[in-house]
């Protein structure tokens, strides 16, 4: 988890227990962000077989998306005044996301284990959703934002499966 070493912003936005338990949140979600683009981007360089191009295509596209959402993530976190943890040790050992297989995969199985790795992102994004709304409305609206392209991305994942 994160070090709490705030900065010393003399206008904080949130009260400190708000700001903790927010940032904690956040910091929950940046790490599966940050896994789950490098997670997709081995599947993008490892997926073969039958309808290879098109899968490869479109994992570029939600990693841009992914990407994004987690400099936005990260963003706000520093924002809030707290130094976001997006080093590669921190990431590994706390995300939610399971290890993708080594080696080439055939578009089939690589679907799927995006996917379920883009619902496990999802899941944990709607949950901070539900927490937020009482602590910081602008970091749940910023989540809610997020989720939305990501649940769109994760359908038409779910649409090419067999």
């Amino acid at each position: 988890m994160p070090t709490t070493i705030q900065t010393q912003f003399k206008r904080d936005v949130l009260n400190d227990e708000k700001n903790e338990e927010c940032t904690s949140l956040l910091q929950r979600n940046l790490t599966n962000l940050i896994d789950l683009a490098l997670l997709m981007k081995q599947a993008h360089w490892c997926v073969v077989g039958p309808n290879f191009r098109s899968i490869h295509l479109q994992l570029d596209e939600i990693i841009a998306t992914v990407r994004a959402a987690s400099d936005e993530v990260a963003e706000r976190i520093s924002t809030l005044g707290i130094a976001p943890d997006g080093r590669s040790g921190s990431v590994a050992s706390a995300s939610d996301l399971q290890q993708y297989p080594e080696g080439f995969l055939k578009a089939g199985p690589t679907i799927a284990h995006v996917a379920d790795a883009m619902k496990t992102t999802i899941d944990e994004l709607r949950s901070a959703i539900e927490k937020l709304g009482d602590l910081d409305p602008v970091s749940e609206d910023m989540c809610i934002g997020i989720a939305g392209p990501l649940e769109k991305h994760l359908w038409m994942l779910q649409a090419q499966e067999e």
